[in-house]
């Protein structure tokens, strides 16, 4: 062994997961990109050694649906065709499913079977508030059709959040069958000794338990952060393709396997295989650069909390109200609503919940006005906050919303409610009588009525063709090719004044 080398007491394999068919394009583009355009990179994605290839789930149900025109369902039908070598993994958010509200028992254990039967055999099942109530039907549905179930903690930082609370909810996970842990840091918040501090102490508490850890790079510390979870036990660590990476998305998949040389840690990626579909991407993203995120690395993070996804969005709301220089007061105000609301960690959709009403406080005044999902938050109704949320904006929501707050899970609120979905969704024009028309009815209830009435039309990509690409190109060419000439009057007289381009 050279000086140079560093010893490990535990040489061990690590598995890399690649996100860049799902979390990848989500979290860089928007979510837009369409399934052609990923077709081509699966064989040698399938081939290159991946433990799991993330490609279903999150917002990329949505997306197909409202955007794309595609189904959700085929797609994934297509990645278990040409993925036949590779654990197929998506994110699911527990009660709520893919959608945005809590959903039946029943609604669960049938989303979860058929996304069973069409091809998915990793489920990794969160929470937006780290409840473990809204996890444990969605994590039995799993186990019940035989699947992976990997139950997630969603990392956050406030006064409340210890690595003590996070080994707890380990636990609490593994309770329910958990085949694996997943420590998820959706904003990149995840510094290298809490990412050491919490794997380490997982394993010291439940011994040889999986752990997989996602973590995204628009703070710039995480792949610092990734090698210290390796180095605590982390069993498997995630990714994306070098040409799909970086800013608000993830750490290079090369680079990841890269860092481990020389230090006893191994995988089987197969790089040549990497590198195609790296190239296959390289050539992809910029039909999609109206959908990118301008952010590359961002530590303003660690101080607001704030996803890249849900400051776009918060952009967006604002310039609609002609209030786009408010913003440094919207940034401020979210820290706010966060503590009122007992802490929550920022991820789909309590991040837009709060996003929005920190908007509204700023435009309106604080809780003048409150958004229905907001006091739905408030009055327990998304389930139990991390910490105690400000009994003032309770009884303001309680008000606004005229209900009472609730402290039982939120699903055993509802009633059944499969047959009056079924019934709603035969009614619409295009409804093919299957049940997963029903649940992509059940999930998207305003998007799926013209998506079932468009469907046979086919899928619509809305990136940039060649040829809009290649005139873009040419017009920017030609319009520095040659001097450019101006007429400039300067005290009565004209003169002609040519600009050479640099």
């Amino acid at each position: 062994m050279s000086p140079r080398q560093i010893e490990v007491s535990e040489p061990r394999e690590i598995g890399i997961t690649e996100l860049v068919l799902r979390d990848g394009h989500q979290s860089l583009l928007a979510t837009r990109m369409a399934m052609e355009d990923m077709v081509g990179a699966c064989a040698d994605i399938d081939a290159a050694g991946y433990w799991s290839v993330e490609c279903w789930g999150g917002a990329t149900y949505d997306s197909c649906i409202r955007f794309l025109n595609e189904d959700p369902w085929e797609r994934l039908r297509t990645f278990r065709k040409l993925l036949p070598n590779s654990r197929l993994q998506m994110l699911l958010r527990g009660q709520n499913l893919l959608g945005y509200r809590h959903y039946e028992d029943e609604v669960v254990d049938r989303f979860v079977d058929k996304s069973a039967e069409a091809g998915m055999d990793v489920f990794r099942v969160f929470d937006a508030m780290n409840d473990p109530r809204n996890l444990e039907h969605a994590m039995a549905a799993v186990k019940k059709v035989g699947k992976h179930a990997q139950g997630t903690i969603c990392y956050t930082i406030s006064p409340v959040h210890t690595v003590e609370g996070y080994v707890k909810l380990a636990g609490e996970l593994l309770d329910m069958g958990a085949d694996s842990i997943a420590l998820k840091d959706m904003a990149a918040l995840l510094k290298p000794q809490p990412a050491y501090d919490i794997v380490k102490a997982v394993k010291d508490t439940y011994g040889d338990v999986q752990i997989n850890v996602h973590c995204h790079s628009t703070t710039g510390v995480t792949q610092v952060s990734l090698m210290k979870a390796i180095e605590a036990g982390a069993d498997v660590v995630d990714a994306s393709v070098s040409s799909m990476s970086l800013g608000p998305g993830h750490n290079p998949t090369e680079s990841v396997v890269e860092m481990l040389e020389g230090t006893g840690y191994t995988t089987k990626i197969d790089m040549a295989r990497v590198y195609k579909v790296r190239d296959h991407f390289k050539k992809i993203r910029p039909k999609y650069a109206e959908f990118e995120s301008k952010t590359l690395v961002d530590t303003k993070i660690f101080d607001s909390q704030i996803p890249g996804g849900m400051l776009s969005n918060m952009e967006s709301q604002l310039r609609a109200q002609g209030a786009a220089d408010r913003t440094d007061e919207v940034m401020a105000m979210v820290p706010i609503c966060r503590k009122d609301a007992g802490y929550p960690p920022l991820v789909t959709p309590s991040s837009q919940i709060v996003g929005t009403q920190a908007v509204f406080n700023v435009l309106m005044g604080e809780y003048k006005v409150m958004t229905g999902e907001f006091a739905d938050m408030m009055l327990g109704y998304y389930g139990a906050s991390p910490a105690p949320r400000n009994p003032e904006v309770i009884a303001l929501a309680a008000e606004q919303a005229k209900k009472e707050p609730i402290t039982v899970r939120p699903a055993d609120l509802l009633a059944p409610e499969w047959d009056s979905l079924v019934e709603q969704a035969s009614a619409l024009p295009g409804y093919d009588g299957t049940e997963e028309d029903v649940l992509t009815f059940a999930l998207f209830p305003g998007v799926a009525p013209t998506f079932f009435e468009h469907r046979k039309e086919g899928p619509k990509s809305v990136a940039r063709t060649e040829a809009q690409m290649k005139a873009a190109a040419e017009g920017q060419a030609n319009a520095l090719s040659g001097p450019i000439t101006y007429n400039v009057t300067v005290n009565g007289a004209s003169h002609t004044v040519s600009v050479e381009p640099a």
